[in-house]
């Protein structure tokens, strides 16, 4: 006969996430100690071109170079508290042939991964992309292949896997190969 082992220890509850708490604004100077928690945890930082900040100065140059930097940047926000970051850049500045194109990113505190958060903020920034820039006909994403989770909340989020870019960026001392998922106007009804 099977033993069945019962854990004694109760189980932790999980804080529920009301997605329709969840929003996009701009950062600002009020959001430091917010982002100060998702900005320094490693976990966040892994497969991000930046590493984890060590000051609050790094997380005042962020936001103050937002204007310049990005095409949107917006707070992922629970009840307007910055828990996160998504992005969106020009595919090429110098390239007028890709005038028509965008890429995303996104960066969610770890506390908050798996809980649809992200899926739900990538599909807000691809509707008000699509609806406030008219010229803009795709969204594109490059997802390191280890980031198994941001590649699942692409998915959800309606974006197609067109395909493996080998050794494409050579990131945190190593090249990697990243994963091109796009999404385009045609594909939504608004």
């Amino acid at each position: 006969m099977e033993e069945k082992f019962i854990s004694s220890k109760p189980r932790a509850k999980e804080e529920s996430i009301d997605l329709t708490q969840i929003t996009l604004r701009p950062f600002h100077l009020s959001d430091l100690d917010d982002i100060m928690v998702w900005s320094t945890d490693e976990k966040v930082a892994k497969f991000c071109s930046w590493e984890p900040y060590t000051s609050k100065d790094d997380a005042i140059k962020f936001i103050e170079s937002i204007e310049t930097k990005f095409l949107r940047c917006k707070a992922i926000c629970h009840n307007d508290r910055a828990i996160g970051c998504m992005l969106m850049f020009a595919s090429s500045l110098d390239d007028k042939s890709r005038n028509k194109s965008a890429e995303i990113g996104y960066n969610l505190g770890s506390k908050y991964w798996g809980k649809g958060i992200a899926t739900c903020a990538v599909k807000q920034i691809v509707k008000a992309a699509f609806s406030e820039m008219s010229h803009l006909e795709r969204l594109e994403a490059l997802v390191d292949v280890e980031n198994v989770g941001s590649q699942r909340v692409l998915e959800k989020a309606g974006f197609q896997k067109e395909g493996v870019l080998r050794k494409y960026l050579f990131m945190k001392g190593k090249s990697r190969d990243m994963i091109m998922f796009s999404i385009l106007s045609t594909d939504l009804q608004l």
